[in-house]
């Protein structure tokens, strides 16, 4: 039962508009629904009550999702499709944001630097923020602190606030939330760019648009589970010649609770907007935990979803933020350990992944982690054009990517192209001189790789140099714009199968190993069983036969990673379309879950029913006796 107050009525509320049942009690509904007389009076009785119904069932969806229906409805569409589609545009153009947006949003990251970050929460307690700009400069910005119990208790009451609203709000405001963020992608590309180290056009796309559509998918997914469940039914069942049994029976929504964001210092928008929007769009209230490296991106986030709260009549603190300086473990684990903590989302190591999987045992936790990401090159009708795609997808933001290769498998007597038979050293000459062509120039490369987030990759580098013969060295840049940018073109070193214990591990930056295999049946074992038991996020392979094909496939399966094949064009292995690519699969170590699909949203949530005796709708229909 939904009571709508100063309406005087009682609605009880199915998925279907006619479903209402209403009942006006007094004149203020209809000066508050005037609409509903107006139709009303120029209807025939048989009409009334179905105009009725759908009209009150417009007047009470939230304003937020009546404005954005139409986009959700394409967003659900397209997740079954699977087809391409985006609302939010990956150009920056000034025709589709404005012909003042660029200048505007730098200027407001300017504003943000060497300042007191403009967010106010209540019960805030010193202050955060050491960042540094991977492009050679401190931020200077500084963030509310927080203590832990006067943070939970502020979240816990917006949380009982936001969870007696209704679904329609909860998605609805998510959706503002979103569309306002879109709005400022400039800014948000500054930000992500002197957070990440990523060049700024990825930066604008990754941490912008494209976030924007992960975090719209979330949603999607959301409603598409939160509407399978009716606001009431009717059970009936009989009893031979004794009356039947009847019941009213009645379903709410209860989202789970207290929900916090973990996130990352490469993507903290793309891999932190999934796990925010899935759960406040469950009804859940969000602490966003940023990385200390990468705060500034998720505080304006926080920002825009407070303001857009606060302009709907609700508690700001249904999303809060949580900064913290570096070195933040303990305080991390204490509060993921909170008994108000029912749901996390982590993107980060495997061993803060495990920790939070063995211990946070209060809470749904869902994790992205460590993976090592593999390429088999059994045949190929393109080398060419192989070369240039793998070559590409190494250097592509330093390798600094969840997604980005790691092994690449070519067999040690050769491929067979059209060309006829390629040696193992010709295939890696090919990739390699790829990747010294587009680090060749500064001026270009810088928009291509952009910098390394911090001093833990540049350390791990210098470390893997030790790992194997080296094929292409790795090189400072000085970059044109920022002189003092932490810039290192891919190291790519040489390997034998016989050397697991070195490839197995993931070497997260721009790193990458040609590992001589006995043959391609033993490449696709390998990269099958590693997946499976080390966690993989992608996988490519490149055969022209179709017995290739299917030991890939297998791979895969095995793996329960995603496959690329033959990609030589303009599609990359890093790359994941949201809407249609499922990111992770929650069936290897790499992640326990997939941003996104209903598993990802279905458990922040759980339904409590209800239910009464009622007279039989049989027994009342059935004649009379003569």
């Amino acid at each position: 039962m939904r009571r709508y107050p100063g309406t005087g009525i009682g609605a009880i509320l199915t998925n279907q508009p006619v479903g209402l049942l209403i009942t006006p009690r007094s004149p203020t509904f209809f000066r508050r629904f005037p609409g509903v007389a107006v139709h009303l009076s120029s209807a025939s009785p048989i009409n009334r009550y179905v105009l009725l119904a759908t009209e009150i069932a417009t007047a009470m969806t939230h304003p937020f999702f009546a404005k954005h229906q139409e986009t959700l409805e394409r967003a659900l569409h397209t997740i079954e499709s699977r087809g391409y589609w985006s609302p939010f545009s990956e150009m920056p153009s000034p025709r589709v944001y404005g012909e003042t947006a660029q200048a505007d949003g730098e200027a407001a990251f300017k504003q943000y630097l060497n300042a007191a970050f403009p967010l106010e929460q209540q019960g805030s307690t010193g202050t955060a923020g050491q960042e540094t700009s991977p492009f050679g400069f401190a931020l200077g910005t500084t963030y509310p602190g927080f203590d832990i119990d006067t943070l939970l208790a502020r979240v816990t009451k917006a949380h009982a606030s936001w969870r007696a609203a209704t679904p329609d709000a909860w998605v609805g405001v998510s959706l503002e939330i979103l569309k306002r963020l879109n709005a400022r992608s400039f800014e948000m590309a500054n930000a992500v760019m002197h957070t990440t180290g990523q060049a700024f056009m990825m930066a604008f796309q990754a941490g912008g648009p494209h976030a924007q559509d992960r975090g719209l998918e979330a949603v999607a997914y959301a409603w598409d589970e939160l509407r399978r469940i009716p606001g009431t039914a009717y059970w009936e069942k009989p009893q031979g010649k004794n009356p039947p049994l009847a019941m009213e029976k009645r379903f709410t929504i209860v989202p789970r609770g207290v929900a916090l964001v973990l996130g990352c210092c490469t993507f903290p928008t793309w891999n932190g907007y999934p796990g925010l929007f899935a759960s406040l769009a469950t009804g859940n209230a969000v602490i966003v935990k940023p990385h200390p490296g990468a705060i500034l991106p998720l505080a304006i986030t926080v920002k825009i979803a407070r303001e857009v709260l606060a302009e709907a009549g609700f508690d700001p603190d249904v999303v809060t933020l949580a900064a913290t300086n570096p070195n933040d473990g303990a305080i991390v684990q204490q509060l993921a350990k909170r008994g108000e903590v029912r749901v996390i989302d982590f993107t980060g190591s495997t061993a803060n992944g495990d920790w939070l999987e063995t211990n946070a045992r209060q809470a749904q936790v869902y994790t992205e982690k460590a993976g090592v990401n593999q390429i088999v090159i059994d045949s190929t009708d393109d080398l060419k054009g192989l070369a240039r795609n793998v070559a590409f997808s190494l250097a592509l933001y330093s390798g600094q990517m969840c997604t980005a290769p790691q092994n690449i498998y070519i067999p040690r007597d050769g491929i067979e192209t059209p060309e006829g038979k390629v040696s193992f050293d010709d295939v890696v000459a090919a990739i390699a001189g790829g990747v010294q062509k587009l680090t060749s120039d500064p001026a270009k490369a810088v928009e291509l790789i952009g910098a390394i987030q911090n001093e833990g990759v540049v350390a791990r580098i210098d470390e893997a140099r030790k790992a194997g013969k080296v094929v292409l060295d790795s090189q400072p840049l000085v970059h044109p714009a920022f002189a003092d940018a932490r810039v290192r073109t891919p190291l790519l070193l040489q390997l034998d199968v016989k050397d697991e214990n070195v490839f197995t591990r993931e070497w997260f930056g721009p790193i990458a190993f040609f590992i001589a295999v006995d043959s391609s049946a033993q490449a696709f074992d390998l990269a099958g069983r590693i997946a499976r038991d080390h966690g993989a996020l992608t996988l490519a392979a490149y055969t022209t036969t179709a017995e290739g094909e299917a030991a890939a496939v297998d791979a895969a399966l095995t793996g329960g990673v995603a496959l690329s094949l033959n990609l030589t064009g303009g599609v990359f292995v890093n790359q994941s379309a949201a809407f249609s690519d499922f990111h992770g699969t929650g069936a290897n170590p790499a992640a326990n879950a997939s941003l996104a699909d209903a598993a990802f949203v279905s458990n922040r949530f759980r339904v409590v029913q209800s239910r009464r005796h009622v007279p039989a709708k049989s027994a009342q229909d059935a004649p009379s006796a003569a």
